[in-house]
């Protein structure tokens, strides 16, 4: 292992800038909002952040005892996360340079963890089973979500910072409202450990990463399986959307980085219909899910063409009849969104009623003689 650290540019015979200074193995990478500054986490239990132009400049933070697993800044740039093998979380100033304080609720290694998109709340993934979310002022755990039958891998904020979506070794995907604290939807479509996630930009769709060597996209919206994505050739441990959602990457134990071009918010209805889609097989989930297979071809490049299935013979459809279904789909998408609003005022509702009601019984219990 060299326990250095590379930043590659995407554009084709660009060069890569190669940063040493760890002294173990490099753990996980992240960049400042900005694009500024870059953060890497290591075996050797420190943190360093880095100045991606300037070459070989960075600063170093030991706080932690154990290895560092994950490492997130604030939308603001202003302090950043680390979770680690001595089962805490730590949060740091970026510019002052310094250690700010330490969450220490979890009672095993702690593999994930995340700031809100406001960087109000923080969220943790640990071996213990459970996912903790944190108010960063307060410095409380102000919830545990204990329904994962093993270790939690992955954690992550939903765009918008009122869900949270978490990954975990019994092979399930589970998204919570970070609110209510209520479980919104549960996926159980892999075969082994579910390793990462990460949300489109958009917030409709969400990749996983799969020690069963798949990539997995689902629809938030609709609460399924959109695609099954084969390339990886072991099991697939990282991956995530780039900036405006058009790529995504992924990394395997196959010691390849694989980059994909989503197509899924750019897609014409229209042109959907009219391709014959693969025959779809039923997906192993809480409910029963179509799934489209689309294998990767021996020696093809990672691009579009890796997301889509073979060619096959398009289906002739008239052109009244296309428009009508495609006015059908918009339909069903404003409903969606209709009933999730309204899944929301009810929530709201309940929680004054149980309110009006709490207050009344300790109106009745003051004026009982």
């Amino acid at each position: 292992m060299d326990s250095c650290l590379m930043v590659w540019h995407m554009k084709p015979q660009s060069r890569a800038y190669r940063f040493t200074g760890h002294k173990d193995s490099v753990t996980c990478v992240n960049f400042s909002p900005s694009g500024h500054l870059l953060a890497s986490g290591s075996r050797d239990k420190t943190v360093r952040i880095w100045v991606p132009n300037v070459k070989g400049e960075s600063t170093v933070f030991r706080a932690h005892t154990a290895t560092v697993r994950s490492v997130h800044f604030c939308s603001d740039g202003q302090s950043f996360v680390t979770a680690s093998d001595d089962k805490t979380v730590k949060v740091w100033s970026t510019h002052r340079q310094k250690f700010l304080f330490s969450l220490s609720q979890h009672i095993n290694w702690v593999r994930c963890a995340r700031f809100s998109p406001d960087g109000r709340l923080i969220v943790s993934a640990s071996d213990d089973k459970t996912v903790k979310l944190w108010d960063k002022t307060s410095r409380e755990c102000v919830h545990s979500y204990c329904e994962h039958g093993g270790f939690v891998t992955y954690v992550d904020f939903h765009p918008s910072g009122t869900c949270i979506a978490a990954a975990g070794m019994d092979n399930t995907v589970k998204v919570w409202d970070v609110r209510t604290h209520r479980l919104l939807q549960h996926y159980q479509l892999h075969s082994a450990a579910v390793n990462a996630l990460s949300f489109h930009p958009s917030g409709n769709y969400l990749v996983t990463a799969s020690s069963d060597s798949t990539l997995k996209i689902l629809d938030l919206m609709e609460g399924r399986l959109l695609y099954t994505l084969h390339g990886h050739q072991g099991p697939a441990t990282t991956v995530a959307f780039s900036r405006t959602g058009e790529y995504f990457a992924s990394g395997g134990s196959d010691e390849q980085v694989m980059v994909w071009k989503s197509n899924f918010d750019i897609v014409d209805y229209g042109e959907v219909m009219k391709v014959q889609r693969p025959p779809a097989t039923l997906a192993s989930s809480s409910g029963t899910l179509p799934e489209v297979d689309f294998p990767v071809p021996p020696g093809r490049g990672r691009s579009q063409e890796s997301m889509q299935s073979q060619p096959q013979e398009p289906v002739s459809m008239p052109q009244t009849l296309t428009s009508t279904l495609e006015h059908i789909v918009g339909q069903l998408d404003v409903l969606t969104q209709t009933v999730s609003i309204l899944e929301q005022r009810l929530t709201l509702t309940e929680d004054k009623l149980k309110q009006c009601l709490e207050n009344q019984q300790l109106i009745m219990q003051r004026t009982t003689p």
